[in-house]
């Protein structure tokens, strides 16, 4: 004797009919927002006559396992200048929880190493005809770090 149903697919006459069938005591039928806001005015004048319900949920599944104020302690450690790697090691959290949870542009991953002046730098000299090799020996970069900055967008 169920008295509520979770429906997390689009409701047509078919989809109503299998429910009404497994369900004859049915009260309430409820579905995620996307899905309630795609239901029929027929269907839903239909159900309302039989009595049944069809409410909205905003959230379900799995609760967050981190609250906003862990959050908030990330991002004020990551503005104090420590690394994501010392602030999982102090808060005892997984690397990549820190990098879930922060707030700021900090990627994960290698460093540019060249600013984007020098590419700019780079890009001038070599659309004043020098030649890549020319300007990785002056301005030692190697050659290959040169053609990347050549293409590169800036």
């Amino acid at each position: 004797m169920v008295l509520e149903v979770y429906v997390n697919e689009q409701l047509s006459s078919r989809k109503i009919m299998e429910i009404l069938d497994s369900n004859p005591n049915l009260e309430k039928i409820t579905c995620p927002v996307s899905i309630y806001s795609r239901i029929s005015k027929k269907y839903m004048a239909a159900l309302t006559e039989l009595g049944i319900v069809i409410e909205p949920v905003n959230r379900r599944g799995r609760p967050k396992k981190y609250s906003p104020n862990d959050a908030t302690r990330i991002q004020s450690l990551l503005d104090k200048g420590e690394s994501p790697k010392a602030i999982s090691v102090k808060l005892n959290l997984p690397i990549k929880t820190v990098y879930y949870l922060k707030n700021s542009s900090l990627k994960r991953g290698r460093k540019i190493k060249y600013t984007k002046e020098k590419a700019k730098e780079v890009k001038k000299l070599y659309n004043k005809g020098v030649p890549a090799k020319r300007i990785s020996e002056n301005l030692k970069i190697p050659l290959r770090t040169v053609y990347l900055l050549i293409k590169r967008q800036i």
